[in-house]
């Protein structure tokens, strides 16, 4: 991991991926899903805090008359002002109207966390890089169906897309 960026809150926005019920309560390594949580939710605190726009991405199954049970954001994850997305791809942005929420909002960086770290996180995240966004990811506030899933998206693909950093070391600076 490299040292933290100092983000502007008028250009940077929180991604949390799929913490949905049903997906916070699978197996998930290398922490459980209730770890990525509490991390998740105490960066959209933070972001809240400075003023940043937090975005809660949560997939719905395409072609389905009814979505599963735990299908719904976390309790007490959204409060008022943030923006919900809902996709039904692996990643946020094909289909959905994201890119163009964030840009009418002055964004230019996207500060990532969710499950899965090397599915929905890393689609969404590549995806992200196409569109010129600047990442950083936050390794503690993830996690995949196994370590080693990981680790791989930690380790060999988020450090060529970003920055890598742990929750706490996120800031913010003065706006720009």
């Amino acid at each position: 991991m490299t040292a933290a960026p100092v983000l502007d809150p008028q250009r940077t926005a929180l991604v949390l991926v799929d913490l949905m019920e049903r997906i916070v309560a699978l197996p998930l390594e290398p922490r459980k899903g209730i770890e990525v949580q509490s991390a998740a939710e105490e960066l959209a605190s933070v972001f809240r805090s400075a003023g940043a726009p937090v975005v809660l991405v949560r997939v719905e199954r395409p072609a389905v008359a009814e979505q599963p049970p735990g299908s719904g954001l976390v309790r007490g994850l959204r409060h008022e002002g943030d923006l919900e997305v809902v996709k039904r791809t692996i990643g946020a942005f094909q289909g959905t109207d994201l890119d163009a929420r964030l840009r009418e909002r002055g964004i230019t960086t996207l500060v990532f966390g969710g499950i899965t770290t090397n599915l929905g996180v890393e689609s969404t995240a590549r995806a992200a890089a196409d569109l010129g966004y600047d990442l950083v990811f936050a390794e503690d506030a993830m996690a995949a169906f196994t370590a080693a899933e990981h680790e791989a998206s930690v380790r060999l693909d988020f450090p060529r897309l970003g920055t890598v950093v742990r929750a706490r070391e996120v800031r913010f600076g003065a706006g720009e």
